[in-house]
């Protein structure tokens, strides 16, 4: 199953696909540095200005398999909290938005169906965190290509990190949790993170 395909891994490729309307993602396990670990293991579909968000994550390209979804609990929060189910509506997770600690640098909690803390990801570099925030003032800033990593810790160890690549026309992403052997964090549950990260928040 595409469920327990996407389990096996730590380590991730997100890639955002340039179409109108919608934004589309494009999910790759990877195995030794950038080296693909096989063929993507999900494909991501995201509306753009919908009033109520809800991303749902498919097994492939045609859309024909729904593996799982984020669905906003509000039209309308500034600390946002989006559940994570899969596609029978069973919970996988919740993210959870800190709005206050946002406000410098990007944080986010990673909590279980029954509403416990499993992780925490943080921009790592605060100047990086302003130079982001600057540059949505800027006409056409979008287009600037600024890197930045989130690490993703718990209970002072750090599990992984989310990382930007620099200096492509695309967004393009790495997710790593190699350091979650325990595999605490659900690995749909990353990668719903992944996509938040770059889908729910300014920039």
């Amino acid at each position: 199953m595409a469920d327990e395909q996407i389990q096996q891994h730590d380590r991730f490729l997100i890639e955002q696909l340039v179409r109108p309307i919608v934004n589309l993602y494009r999910i790759t396990p990877l195995a030794v540095g950038e080296t693909p670990a096989g063929g993507p293991v999900a494909f991501v579909r995201q509306k753009r200005m919908a009033f109520r968000e809800d991303i749902r994550f498919f097994a492939d390209e045609g859309e024909n398999q729904e593996l799982f979804r984020i669905k906003a609990r509000r039209v309308i929060d500034i600390g946002g909290r989006y559940d994570v189910h899969d596609a029978a509506g069973q919970p996988i997770g919740v993210l959870e938005h800190q709005f206050r600690k946002s406000l410098l640098r990007s944080t986010w909690r990673i909590l279980s169906p029954a509403d416990e803390e499993l992780a925490i990801a943080k921009e790592k570099n605060a100047f990086l965190a302003i130079a982001r925030r600057v540059v949505d003032f800027v006409p056409y800033g979008e287009w600037v290509p600024i890197p930045y990593d989130f690490v993703i810790h718990a209970r002072e160890r750090d599990l992984g990190h989310f990382t930007r690549k620099f200096l492509s026309l695309r967004d393009k992403y790495t997710l790593d949790l190699s350091g979650d052997q325990e595999k605490q964090v659900d690995r749909r549950l990353g990668i719903a993170l992944g996509i938040g990260l770059d889908a729910l928040q300014n920039r």
